[in-house]
This record gives structure tokens, sequence and C-alpha cells, in this order.
């Protein structure tokens, strides 16, 4: 009666183990947008900071 328990026992585990499918599942990759900057604006900050250290020699 042990042995039948145990054997009921270990069927309904690997019953559960196996369930489902064996596909591997499906990952996409995600997608990555980037925006877009024109080029002028990338010179506009060192402009100002070259004005800055400008003014700063000016005065002294």
């Amino acid at each position: 009666m042990k042995k039948f328990v145990l054997a009921a026992t270990l069927a309904a585990a690997a019953t559960t183990a196996t369930a489902g499918s064996y596909a591997e599942p499906v990952i996409e990759a995600p997608v990555i947008v980037e925006e877009t900057t024109s080029s002028s604006t990338g010179i506009v900050l060192p402009l100002i900071l070259l004005a800055v250290v400008a003014a700063a020699v000016a005065a002294n």
C-alpha cells in the first residue's frame, strides 16, 4: 500500500512538472527610439560658455 501511495504521488508530481508546452517562449527585442536633434543646438552651449568666459576676462 505504501508503494502504491508513493507511486501515485510521484506520478502526480511528474504530470504537473511536465504540463504545458516544451516549445521555447518567443521573446521579442525591445524597440529603442532615439530623438534626433539638429546640429545647431549642439553648438549653442559652447558659444554661451565662451561668451561668459570672455566677459569674465574682460571684466578683470
